[in-house]
């Protein structure tokens, strides 16, 4: 028979917040595979628990290269235990890879529910929580960033990221940019640990104070796009959007006929739009 491969949710912050399976998965498992063994080591002090399999390290670096030793344990028979930092393996992390092959070679995979730093941020944001899509982690190139962005620009669902501390302002300042400086947004920081904050605010606010520099892991939770028609476009509004995609690598009339077409209105409007702009601003 085959083995199981188990994702297990760790603690995002509270160890208390360990899921009660864990404990006996990490006594049980017969490989233990994790995205960094010394985290691993201070959870299971923590916990009080001996891992009672084999450790091995999985994480980005050698995720393709361990994959299918992993398999071959399962194919084997062993329980495999996969944990990662904090949260639900592969959701922005390892994970995805081995749970592909595993499925491919029809092997059991089940999970020990744990803490969810996006679930976590939707509840504690206060905006609507019925419909949502995550987005993970935007790219760093501020052109490739803007590109990511344009893509949702008018996704009514509320957004979820996750951002690095030191890239947190320039991220909400191209959010401000693409969606609108007043489109609410919630800035979750260091969920569930001793310092968390919650910053709720229009975006351009959220990213005047991120510039003053902030520290922790960083979930950004963003309104949906409102419902607008072409009547509520405005020629201000019409400009900013043409913009954005001359910015993101768009050629002007690319850019005057997407948001055309975005807007349900005649290229010519939103030209005549951008040439009166240029002029004002001459």
């Amino acid at each position: 028979m085959t083995g199981t491969l188990v994702l297990a949710g760790t603690p995002i912050g509270d160890i208390a917040d360990a899921p009660p399976r864990l404990v006996k998965e990490l006594e049980t498992a017969d490989v233990i595979a994790a995205e960094d063994t010394r985290r691993l080591r201070r959870l299971t002090q923590a916990l009080g628990v001996t891992p009672g399999g084999r450790v091995l390290s999985y994480f980005e670096g050698n995720e393709s290269a361990r994959t299918p030793e992993l398999v071959e344990e399962l194919v084997g028979g062993a329980r495999v235990l996969l944990v990662t930092d904090a949260g639900m393996p592969s959701v922005s992390d390892p994970g995805y890879r081995l749970v592909a092959a595993a499925v491919e070679k029809d092997i059991r995979v089940t999970a020990v529910p744990g803490p969810s730093a996006v679930l976590t941020a939707l509840a504690l944001s206060g905006l609507p929580v019925d419909r949502f899509c995550f987005e993970g982690f935007l790219p760093r190139k501020a052109g490739e960033r803007l590109s990511r962005l344009r893509e949702v620009e008018g996704e009514r669902r509320t957004l979820v990221y996750f951002e690095a501390p030191h890239r947190l302002d320039d991220t909400l300042a191209a959010m401000a940019e693409v969606f609108g400086a007043e489109r609410r947004a919630a800035v979750c920081r260091e969920l569930t640990k001793t310092y968390e904050e919650v910053r709720r605010g229009p975006l351009a606010e959220l990213a005047s104070w991120a510039a003053e520099g902030v520290r922790g892991e960083i979930t950004v939770v963003v309104e949906g796009a409102p419902e607008t028609g072409p009547e509520e476009l405005d020629a201000a509004e019409l400009v900013r959007r043409v913009r954005v995609r001359e910015e993101a690598g768009e050629r002007r009339k690319e850019a005057i006929a997407a948001v055309a077409v975005e807007a349900g209105l005649p290229k010519r409007v939103v030209f005549d739009a951008v040439v009166a702009a240029k002029r004002s601003a001459g």
